[in-house]
């Protein structure tokens, strides 16, 4: 059982040094690089969080056709190079392969090249939450669509973002919406937003089969326009008699409606139902609780943190910007406990290996390559169990839900070792695509540092910026032995190393011997165990 200093909500009020500043940041960003840690340091807890919860930010350029064909009679002459193809209706086979993977590179590039927001964070956040899969989906349009729904909601209203998911293409094509009809009603989407949307399987969601029929027929009548990009609904395929729920919705009868607008008035009125029910905010609040604090939620944490989390939703209707401030602000998740406990995602590994260098990327107008680039990114992430935009099912990534495992599901004998590879490599010769490399840079990156001539000063910043744990003396004086000192006991042969590259970065000789140290120090400290925790 984790004992905590603090199991309520009660304001922060300890240090605010790097340590909480960086605690903070790699739970809301994906890392954070040294500049990020200076920025914040000038700042307060609050003045962060809301820079952090900022919402002001316009939403970003969508993807663009980075793509080629090698058949020319595909059907795909109506978007040029370098032109946005998220409204072009085209349902061609191989162009929606493509553009599915445009897509993922672009949200990879948007996730690397993030703001100071935890917008990218809680984005993927609903994406797990309103899983769909990019491949049954399949037109890549539809899939952007959903994506900006998310997107244009992950920092606002929870019901209302419930409310239009009901509707969404891709989640109507995902959970057969479209098949839904009165006559034959579809129950999937009925179930998994009761089960896995907004109700959750506790012991108290004691909603029943009776009920999962009867939200199906809520929800018939919807259909996909493809060429509009768009759901539509069809009265003549609605059923439009009363529907009666049990005793757990307060045996609430949402009337049958008529007409064109008589589908949507009865979701309004079904999400509504959904949301007046007690166990709706503790579920979606336990879900924020097992993404950016940890998985356990002892009897202490449901009754001191969870519970008044909900009531601040209750009585923020359903605004989420609330709860995160509060959360995020409590003594309870800077709460000793609830530092260094998280494995890594395989985004907050390797987005935030890229992050806490620096790694630079092409410019914008270099589309081809950044998206070349990204799409490394994106493989490597599916290899490591985490393909964005295709979770494995309905219920997303089993590290936020499956008991007893969570995080641990993230490694296992193959995946460690793939997340041992590409962080090595990306500290050594990096990936390349079209002659631009994606590639840690260790000079730039420790001339960062507070004193880099320092050697024993230089470990010690690097261990704390990249390790989630502090190393002990005897294995800091170690590291400094082996990687700086090249076995030798004087300071003065690593100083001198490093004061002649700053002055004389020509003298090759000198600049290679401390670009190698400082390469094999830091694939070192990736490599460590401590690097896998968040």
């Amino acid at each position: 059982m984790r004992k905590f200093q603090s199991t309520d909500l009660s304001p922060y009020s300890g240090p605010w040094n790097a340590a909480e500043i960086r605690h903070l940041l790699k739970r809301t960003l994906f890392g954070a690089s040294p500049a990020d840690i200076a920025f914040f340091r000038a700042k307060t807890l609050s003045g962060s969080l809301d820079i952090l919860l900022d919402t002001s930010d316009p939403m970003p350029a969508p993807p663009v056709k980075e793509y080629t064909t090698t058949n020319a009679a595909l059907p795909d002459s109506n978007v040029a190079a370098g032109e946005t193809w998220v409204k072009d209706p085209n349902t061609d086979g191989t162009i929606a392969s493509l553009r599915r993977g445009s897509f993922k590179k672009w949200w990879a590039g948007l996730m690397v090249e993030q703001k100071r927001s935890i917008r990218e964070k809680i984005c993927l956040f609903w994406h797990n939450h309103f899983a769909t899969e990019t491949v049954d989906v399949s037109l890549g349009q539809l899939v952007y669509k959903h994506h900006d729904l998310i997107r244009k909601y992950a920092l606002g209203n929870i019901k209302q973002l419930t409310k239009e998911m009901c509707i969404d293409p891709a989640m109507l094509r995902y959970l057969n919406g479209q098949n839904n009809r009165k006559g034959t009603p579809d129950e999937n989407f009925a179930r998994e937003i009761q089960e896995l949307f907004v109700i959750g399987k506790g012991e108290k969601a004691a909603f029943t089969e009776a009920d999962v029929k009867e939200a199906a027929k809520v929800f018939t009548g919807w259909q996909i326009n493809n060429n509009q990009i768009a759901s539509y609904f069809n009265p003549d395929r609605h059923d439009t008699t009363n529907k009666t729920f049990s005793a757990f919705y307060g045996n609430k009868v949402i009337q049958g409606k008529t007409g064109a607008n008589g589908g949507w008035e009865e979701i309004n009125a079904f999400v509504d139902m959904l949301f007046a029910t007690n166990e709706a905010a503790l579920f979606l609040c336990r879900r924020l609780y097992t993404w950016f604090v940890y998985y356990e939620i002892t009897p202490e944490v449901e009754t001191g943190i969870i519970a008044p989390l909900a009531a601040i939703m209750r009585q923020n209707n359903y605004e989420i910007l609330p709860v995160l401030k509060a959360l995020f602000g409590s003594s309870h998740f800077f709460d000793n406990m609830n530092r260094s406990c998280q494995i890594k995602s395989p985004a907050d590994l390797m987005i935030g290996l890229l992050r806490e260098t620096e790694a630079v990327f092409p410019t914008p107008d270099k589309y081809t390559v950044r998206y070349g680039l990204f799409n490394q990114i994106v493989n490597y992430l599916a290899q490591l169990q985490q393909n964005i935009g295709d979770p494995p099912d309905v219920s997303g990534w089993k590290a936020y839900y499956q008991v007893p495992g969570f995080y641990q599901y993230w490694l296992n004998a193959d995946t460690l070792q793939k997340r041992l590879l590409y962080l090595s490599t990306l500290v050594t010769t990096g990936y390349t695509f079209s002659g631009s490399k994606m590639v840690v840079d260790p000079l730039s990156l420790c001339a960062k540092m507070s004193k880099p001539s320092n050697p024993d000063q230089l470990i010690l910043d690097l261990v704390e910026h990249v390790l989630a744990l502090p190393l002990t003396q005897q294995h800091l004086n170690q590291l400094k032995r082996d990687f700086l000192l090249a076995g030798q006991t004087s300071d003065y042969y690593w100083t001198n190393a490093w004061e002649t590259f700053v002055q004389n970065p020509g003298l090759m000789s000198n600049t290679q011997f401390v670009k190698t140290a400082l390469t094999n120090l830091l694939k070192y400290l990736f490599e460590l165990p401590e690097y896998q925790l968040c």
